[in-house]
């Protein structure tokens, strides 16, 4: 049996975008076994929190960790073919293993059949011509990517690698960093 992960921002107290993590909660694991997430957490009342939620169709664990934010600068540029993360699976020993490879950089940029997809950590998302591109097929459908394609601040798009020259500046997106646009970033081979 497979087990799941969420990762809520919690901020004094308050719980973000509920809906979208109820949602992906519910898909994971099938609306007969979900239960209403909201009625299950209660985050810490002061400060910035990463709750985390792991579980399946017959359990699941609660945790609040106190968030520090990664400084990203530098992304490696991996090809990892194989790798399969459709669903924000507990066990991350794959994505693990390719940050562990990121060398002098600060986390991997994932390329599949030449694609770009994701980091270790965030969907990303591209800038040219005045719009924020972000891949149509990123490893993982993240809740702040499905988010902001609802609100059409993005555009999917096929992302070759070969093609990052073309874009002006690079974010990236997940729970807890929201869209954060980073200043300087640059990419190794």
């Amino acid at each position: 049996m497979s087990r799941y992960l969420e990762t809520i921002k919690s901020l004094d107290g308050v719980l973000f975008h509920m809906p979208y993590h109820q949602r992906r909660y519910e898909e994971s694991i099938g609306f007969s076994h979900a239960k209403n997430l909201c009625e299950l957490l209660d985050p810490p009342k002061e400060g910035l929190w990463r709750c985390r939620v792991v579980y399946d169709e017959t359990s699941l664990e609660v945790s609040y960790h106190p968030y520090v934010k990664r400084t990203i600068s530098a992304l490696k540029l991996i090809e990892a073919e194989n790798l399969e993360y459709s669903k924000k699976y507990a066990r991350r020993s794959d994505l693990d293993a390719l940050y562990a490879n990121r060398g002098e950089a600060d986390d991997v940029l994932i390329v599949q059949n030449e694609y770009i997809t994701d980091t270790t950590i965030a969907n990303i998302a591209l800038y040219k011509e005045g719009v924020w591109y972000t891949p149509k097929k990123p490893l993982l459908k993240g809740t702040t990517r499905a988010r902001l394609l609802d609100a059409e601040v993005l555009v999917e798009r096929d992302i070759l690698a070969c093609e990052l020259h073309e874009y002006s500046q690079i974010a990236l997106m997940n729970a807890m960093i929201e869209f954060d646009v980073l200043d300087s970033c640059h990419f190794l081979l």
